[in-house]
């Protein structure tokens, strides 16, 4: 007859860490890391800190609120060094939004969450921070400032997130030269506009393209006023 083990004091177990927002955000962005974002659910994350859900929502509301502090987690990788650096206010404030644009597009399932998520921590209000610095010293007034901040972050979040998905697939490029191929080859019979811009419709690398869209926004932003009800 085997001799049953003898019962283990609770006393001589190793403690589980306690829980707080750090910790499980930090558990989210390990998960995130190796599995993809989808998969960083309230769930996944109780397993993975030895825990119920139900314990998880006393830091985190819902997964919606977790994946927007992931994002605020890598808003930290953004650089904001050009904010307060020299040169011209519009180019110093593009290259703060390509490094925004930069670190989204390392994670393309966390752009796609970008453009529904609210992040509200400490990276989060520096990115802003610095772009409304930046407008101001482009005498862009206040009020279109501040609506300017939204467009221009919505704009390079829906870019990061569409450049992300073609670098995911592997029939982009050949889709993409396809197309080239037929704005460059129309009739100027049929389509005189195109046939006279097809090489200029997909010219340019995606930095220059995206940085002239910073430009145009940010222009934009300083020379049109807001409505008044």
């Amino acid at each position: 007859m085997t001799p049953r083990p003898a019962p283990r004091s609770r006393r001589e177990r190793p403690a589980k860490p306690a829980l707080s927002q750090e910790a499980i955000v930090a558990a989210a962005v390990r998960i995130m890391r190796s599995e993809g974002l989808p998969r960083v659910t309230m769930r996944r994350l109780a397993k993975e800190l030895d825990t119920g859900p139900a314990s998880l929502y006393v830091y985190v509301a819902n997964t919606a609120e977790l994946h927007a502090a992931i994002l605020e987690e890598f808003l930290g990788a953004v650089d904001l060094n050009p904010a307060t650096a020299r040169g011209d206010w519009r180019d110093r404030l593009a290259s703060v939004l390509i490094s925004y644009t930069r670190v989204l597009f390392e994670h393309p399932t966390l752009a796609h969450s970008a453009l529904v998520a609210r992040p509200t921590g400490a990276n989060y209000l520096a990115l802003v921070e610095a772009i409304l610095a930046l407008l101001h010293e482009g005498d862009v007034p206040g009020d279109q400032a501040a609506w300017g901040v939204d467009v221009l972050l919505q704009v390079a979040t829906a870019t990061a997130a569409e450049q992300s998905t073609h670098a995911e697939d592997a029939s982009a490029r050949d889709a993409h030269n396809a197309l080239a191929r037929t704005l460059r080859q129309v009739s100027a019979d049929t389509h005189p506009r195109i046939a006279a811009l097809g090489a200029e419709l997909t010219s340019g690398t995606p930095r220059q393209r995206l940085r002239w869209m910073f430009h145009t926004v940010v222009n934009g932003t300083l020379t049109t006023p807001r409505e008044r009800p």
